[in-house]
């Protein structure tokens, strides 16, 4: 793994000019050129970037997924975050295009900015969804990063920051909008990603897992899925008001109702098969869903 922690070193890796600014730079995809021993590359950068490019033949991978780059597609790697690229296996030319705006956390310390990048939730979407842009969209987020540029290769002065900082919330603002719409036009996937949820859930609850590791957590629900924690709740919210966490309660709730009304087994008996070490805990989580305690529901059985 090769781990950059300035633009400067980034840039004279990919045999690409100094910054003009030590702390922000807007590259062009198309003139970065490619090196010999270029596939397969693994990076971690200690800097945001946002791109916007096409890169046919070459896969890159975020995480746990891998994503072609022949369609419009916005990404973001926040500081610390790995991603690789390898050239495709079909034996056809490189080809690149877009842009990439790499931003040094020091830029944007101590403003607006930097006290509120990382409430974007498509900082962790990056490592496991793809933000795909129509025309009209890659258009909206190229001028803002053409301006950008323009901005930077002008002579800086006391205004340059804030007006650079002015067009990077600007940016975030239209993937914003961008990140929440595909929420809508992917409903197929996005039920797709809950019935996958639904099986793993149910596989989990009717094995010995919850006995021997106890409630899945949000992490690890995310993680069998591939997708980021952030990222699985939105689609839940979307499709069911819930998010993970209360999806994962929501069916622990179903198995304990089933069990108080279909079989003879204890309530501690019960709390224990449901990956409880407490009875008392089983007891207040069921009280606060369903405003019984786990004998007043099942005696309203009798």
């Amino acid at each position: 793994m090769k781990r950059f922690k300035t633009l400067s070193e980034f840039n004279e890796f990919r045999q690409l000019p100094k910054p003009l600014h030590p702390l922000i730079s807007v590259v062009d995809i198309g003139d970065v050129p490619q090196l010999d021993d270029e596939f397969p590359l693994t990076m971690l950068v200690e800097f945001y970037a946002i791109s916007v490019k096409r890169m046919r033949n070459v896969n890159v991978k975020y995480g746990q997924n891998t994503f072609d780059f022949n369609e419009g597609i916005l990404s973001f790697i926040a500081p610390n975050q790995v991603f690789s690229v390898a050239v495709a296996d079909n034996a056809e030319p490189v080809e690149r295009s877009g842009w990439v705006i790499n931003i040094h956390p020091d830029f944007i310390w101590n403003t607006s900015l930097g006290k509120s990048i990382r409430q974007y939730d498509f900082w962790d979407y990056s490592l496991s969804e793809a933000l795909f842009l129509s025309a009209k969209e890659e258009a909206t987020i190229t001028n803002i990063i053409l301006a950008i540029q323009q901005e930077c290769s002008a002579n800086i002065d006391q205004f340059s920051k804030q007006i650079i900082i002015s067009q990077l919330e600007t940016l975030l603002s239209y993937a914003d909008r961008f990140y929440h719409r595909q929420f809508i036009t992917r409903e197929k996937a996005n039920h797709q990603v809950l019935e996958r949820l639904e099986s793993l859930l149910d596989e989990y609850f009717n094995s010995t897992d919850l006995v021997e590791r106890g409630l899945p957590s949000v992490q690890y629900v995310a993680e069998c899925l591939h997708l980021s924690p952030k990222y699985l709740s939105n689609i839940l919210r979307l499709l069911t008001g819930q998010n993970t966490q209360q999806h994962i309660h929501a069916k622990l709730i179903a198995k304990a109702k089933e069990k108080l009304s279909t079989t003879n087994l204890s309530i501690s008996e019960i709390a224990y098969e449901l990956g409880f070490e407490h009875l008392q805990s089983f007891s207040k989580l069921f009280k606060t869903k369903t405003n019984f305690s786990p004998l007043d529901f099942r005696t309203s059985f009798n």
